[in-house]
């Protein structure tokens, strides 16, 4: 008898912890609300998103297991695409609320491509995170990656940045001859926690 509540006691205690957490869960998720953001064109589909200053993905992933919720409260938004002028934004998210964003991007008028360019071609894990040419958001990786896809600069040198939230930030250098091709392979690391994005939480 004694043997049995030896072993029944961890297993309550089990139990009583799964459900006091699942409780804390369904608090936590009916005071965050949640963003859906809406894109009708390429461009728009593909752009980056920053909420308050810190890269969360582009408008086409976050939905789902990517979705994302916010504390209650204002939250600066940008939405950035290459080419294009900046989307951004204040707007308000209210508990339990889902807030529907719709993605509109006008060409940037002073936006120059070159005439002759060269290729970057990336190799890198994860394939979301974004890529930056010379301080300037490019898109994400997957755009550059596999057969067919390269990400087209002018010849000369260039900084190049790939980062995403929760890694450590990966920086090269790259001096292109016209029309030549390279790739960069790389695998993000993981970084600490203070690089994770705050007040927001992807499930």
């Amino acid at each position: 008898m004694n043997s049995n509540h030896r072993f029944s006691l961890p297993i309550l205690l089990a139990v009583f912890s799964l459900a006091f957490l699942s409780v804390i869960v369904s608090a936590q998720n009916s005071i965050q609300g949640e963003l859906q953001f809406v894109g009708s064109t390429k461009a728009e589909k593909t752009a980056g998103v920053w909420i308050d200053g810190q890269y969360v993905g582009y408008v086409s992933e976050l939905r789902d297991a990517k979705k994302v919720m916010l504390l209650p409260g204002q939250h600066e938004i940008s939405i950035r695409q290459t080419g294009y002028l900046d989307m951004t934004q204040t707007y308000v998210v209210e508990p339990g609320k889902k807030l529907i964003i719709t993605v509109k991007l006008d060409k940037d008028p002073k936006a120059q491509f070159s005439a002759v360019t060269s290729e970057v071609k990336l190799k890198v894990t994860p394939e979301r995170a974004a890529v930056f040419v010379d301080g300037n958001f490019a898109g994400y990786v997957q755009q550059f990656s596999g057969m067919g896809r390269g990400m087209l600069v002018s010849p000369g040198p260039h900084h190049i940045k790939i980062a995403l939230a929760g890694f450590q930030e990966f920086d090269t250098n790259v001096n292109l001859l016209p029309k030549q091709k390279m790739t960069i392979k790389t695998d993000l690391v993981a970084g600490s926690i203070t690089q994770a994005p705050p007040a927001i939480k992807q499930n």
